[in-house]
């Protein structure tokens, strides 16, 4: 069967077909990203508009062919609030904040496990693993649920209890191992190596960056079809603030929208910072961090497989990535609870304590539209 979408690798722009389900590029190890033949006409927003707020109101922007149904459980439309609070307190006149939290299973993993599980039931999938540091365990323990699809999770020992209960509620098997993603990384593959299962790990396969696309084709639909100037992101794998990056830019070159390109600033925690490290050398590869530690376990990706990426759209939009401490990210996640009442993850804490720094240096203007994004629920995190 021909696809209108076809696949080219990020770093090597080796090409494939869109068939069966593939794994990394076979000649560099490097990503797949999905690649459509055509953009979708602009005449399509009043069409959109009078579709359900889920994220699969962008079909045609999406790896889904004519007739096909998603596996949904009613991902995305989350509200891009505005910050009055905040703003004033940082005497900003156009901060808003993107509240992932209210997706099903509480956080932006949803999306991509929406997109990734869509793909991969259609191909024929009979059992899922992944890597987890959280979050994204317990979207494909709900999403193959749906789909009826068995799926194993590896998940690191000091992953939040609230988060490993949520897991199990769904009936996935649930293995913990002692050290961090990583670690579960590597029993995720052998696992899949041994029993045949479709490792869904960020950025192994190409569709759940697809999903976390509709972050940005969300963002810019919220605010009348524009661009915000800047973004904050808290990365760990990073698909969120890629799949950004390839929205606006399709957005942009497509005439959807008008501008310039937005900047998208990447935020982690000191105990793991390996995107920050690399671009602060000036590199155009992220290094293992050694011995990662952070309260905030989303931001607990030692090795990210699209540190190439993120690097790429962090430089190719004039932004930066800062590092913050658990102190600070904590703090910030406590003020965005108190003065704009979301119940933010700390991940999502981590975006305001970023803002503060890119304030003072300069990065950001006070009077730049700027979005945060909040990615997970705070209760997830607490007993």
């Amino acid at each position: 069967m021909t696809r209108p979408w076809s696949l080219t690798c990020s770093a090597c722009s080796a090409t494939r077909n869109a068939d069966g389900l593939p794994d990394v590029c076979p000649d560099c190890g490097a990503p797949w990203l999905v690649r459509y033949d055509a953009a979708p006409a602009p005449a399509l927003k009043d069409e959109i508009a009078r579709r359900p707020w889920t994220m699969w109101r962008y079909r045609e922007w999406m790896p889904l062919e004519d007739g096909e149904d998603p596996v949904t459980l009613g991902e995305g439309g989350t509200p891009l609030l505005p910050a009055p609070v905040l703003g004033h307190q940082l005497a900003m006149r156009d901060l808003w904040i993107k509240d992932e939290s209210v997706n099903p299973t509480g956080s932006f993993k949803a999306r991509g496990l929406s997109a990734a599980v869509t793909r991969a039931k259609l191909a024929g999938v009979k059992a899922f693993t992944v890597p987890t540091a959280g979050n994204a365990g317990v979207a494909l323990s709900a999403y193959g649920r749906r789909a009826g699809v068995p799926v194993h999770v590896f998940a690191p020992a000091s992953t939040p209890a609230t988060i490993l209960a949520q897991i199990r509620v769904f009936g996935a098997h649930l293995e913990l191992l002692d050290g961090h993603i990583g670690d579960c990384g590597k029993a995720a593959r052998a696992y899949a190596a041994e029993h045949g299962a479709f490792d869904v790990s960020t950025l192994r396969e190409p569709y759940r960056i697809e999903g976390k696309k509709t972050l940005g084709l969300e963002v810019a639909e919220q605010l009348g079809w524009t661009l915000p100037d800047a973004v904050i992101y808290p990365t760990g794998g990073g698909t969120g603030l890629i799949g950004m990056w390839i929205a606006f830019r399709r957005l942009l070159e497509s005439g959807w929208v008008d501008g310039t390109m937005p900047k998208l600033f990447s935020v982690q925690s000191t105990g793991c910072a390996p995107v920050v490290e690399a671009f602060e050398r000036g590199a155009d590869r992220t290094e293992p961090w050694q011995d990662p530690w952070t309260v905030a376990s989303g931001l607990r990706v030692p090795s990210p497989l699209g540190g190439a990426i993120i690097l790429k759209a962090l430089n190719e939009t004039g932004a930066r990535a800062v590092a913050v401490s658990d102190d600070a990210l904590k703090a910030a996640e406590r003020r965005m609870a108190e003065s704009e009442a979301i119940d933010a993850s700390p991940e999502g804490g981590a975006t305001l304590a970023a803002l503060e720094i890119l304030l003072e240096d300069g990065d950001i203007g006070h009077g730049d539209r700027v979005v945060l994004f909040n990615t997970g629920a705070g209760w997830l995190y607490r007993p």
